[in-house]
């Protein structure tokens, strides 16, 4: 691993509120070492010099919520696919989530531990991962693949654990067992999802007492968290009541969940990316029958429900669900989120430094700043002023993570 010293930039480190200009910053092994005035670092003996150009670098931006091993979470591939082909897919899905300037993940399903060791490891170019490995589900919830025919149409390997559970106790050995795992965060579906075969995203699933054991469990472990999939104001109530940390989707939310959400500091993620992309692909035919009208419907009153949300004072962060739709389109996230009232700057905090708060990785990620470790992304256009511009892919010139220069359109 080469030591870099990055010159001539302007950094927007996700700390302070305004650009900082004309500075070099030091890089040694994985890790920001300082950031100085332009010029000022005289021992560069030994060093990678890259010349920013002047141009924006930012921290890498933290995804909270992604699928890096699915591709529109069609069931019936699981029938027809071998499964070699499921990891061959998911290295290409990496590279373009990395490419696209994302630079950690919170993979929320299907990611298991082998997948973020060989990540770790250097094998493929890939996001850094914090990886729940199976998401848990009732029978008949948003996570069983057992279609009223009958057929089941899960992806199944070892490695791999079952997600389905009811009952305090099958809810708690289950917990366990996605520990077991490798999990590192664990995740609940709390409701019904749009994607469901057998549901609607209204529907409450999990008890309190069995939102409560998952909980539990998870704090036995230390520090690791509970994220919960959940559409429907009751089952993010119950969620909230459990002492879940973070709420996805959020889409039915009531003015009393988020004073709930408030009160006990949650998170809320709110997957802008699927439910304005999915609309438009429901409207042109290209989703399931089973899922296209409740793909129209959620996207207005969504978009309602979080203006309502961020106003309240709700604490939201970026998290896009790519993985049901398109990799690389993380940071179109931004753009929504500037669309219920963030300005620009709240937007990018709420990609980086805010979202590695939500992950409990802020320690190490989510800003530029001493010793952090050297994540960051170089872009054309400063995003403080055209906060969409992120999304263009092309506008990310320059790619870093742990140091690593993995995408280089600098020159």
């Amino acid at each position: 691993m080469k030591n870099l010293l990055i010159t001539n930039a302007t950094i927007i480190d996700g700390i302070n509120p305004d650009p900082i200009e004309d500075r070099d910053i030091i890089i040694e092994k994985n890790t920001i070492k300082d950031i100085v005035p332009k010029n000022s670092f005289k021992s560069s003996k030994g060093f990678e010099i890259v010349d920013a150009q002047g141009q924006v670098i930012l921290p890498g931006f933290v995804d909270t919520h992604t699928h890096l091993m699915a591709r529109g979470f069609r069931m019936e591939d699981n029938m027809y696919n071998p499964l070699a082909l499921h990891f061959y897919n998911a290295l290409e899905n990496m590279k373009t989530t990395l490419e696209a300037g994302v630079t950690t993940v919170r993979d929320a399903g299907l990611a298991d531990a082998g997948v973020k060791m060989a990540a770790e490891l250097n094998l493929f170019p890939a996001p850094r991962m914090q990886i729940c490995v199976m998401p848990l589900s009732i029978s008949g919830g948003h996570f069983d693949f057992i279609l009223k025919s009958g057929f089941e149409m899960k992806l199944s390997y070892p490695g791999l654990p079952d997600s389905i559970c009811d009952g305090v106790d099958e809810v708690r050995k289950r917990t366990r067992e996605v520990l077991r795992s490798g999990a590192e965060v664990i995740k609940v579906m709390a409701t019904g999802g749009v994607m469901s075969a057998n549901d609607s995203p209204e529907f409450t699933q999990f008890t309190t007492s069995e939102l409560q054991a998952v909980v539990q469990e998870a704090q036995f472990r230390g520090e690791i968290k509970v994220m919960a999939h959940a559409h429907g104001a009751g089952g993010i109530k119950n969620s909230i009541r459990a002492g879940i940390h973070s709420i996805e989707h959020g889409t039915y939310i009531d003015q009393e969940a988020a004073d709930m959400m408030l009160r006990k500091n949650s998170y809320l993620v709110p997957t802008f990316v699927v439910v304005k992309l999915n609309k438009e692909k429901a409207l042109k035919g290209q989703l399931p029958d089973y899922s296209r009208k409740e793909a129209i419907d959620v996207a207005k009153i969504h978009h309602e429900n979080m203006i309502m949300a961020y106003e309240t004072g709700v604490q939201i962060v970026m998290g896009s669900y790519c993985g049901v739709v398109e990799h690389g389109t993380n940071l179109l996230e931004l753009k929504y989120l500037s669309k219920i009232g963030m300005d620009p700057m709240e937007a990018i905090q709420a990609g980086t430094i805010k979202a590695a708060e939500c992950m409990g990785w802020q320690h190490r990620i989510g800003s530029l700043e001493s010793g952090k470790l050297a994540d960051m992304i170089v872009v054309k256009q400063d995003p403080l002023e055209k906060i969409g511009s992120l999304q263009d892919n092309n506008n990310i010139l320059m790619v870093i993570k742990d140091g690593n220069i993995f995408k280089d359109n600098l020159s």
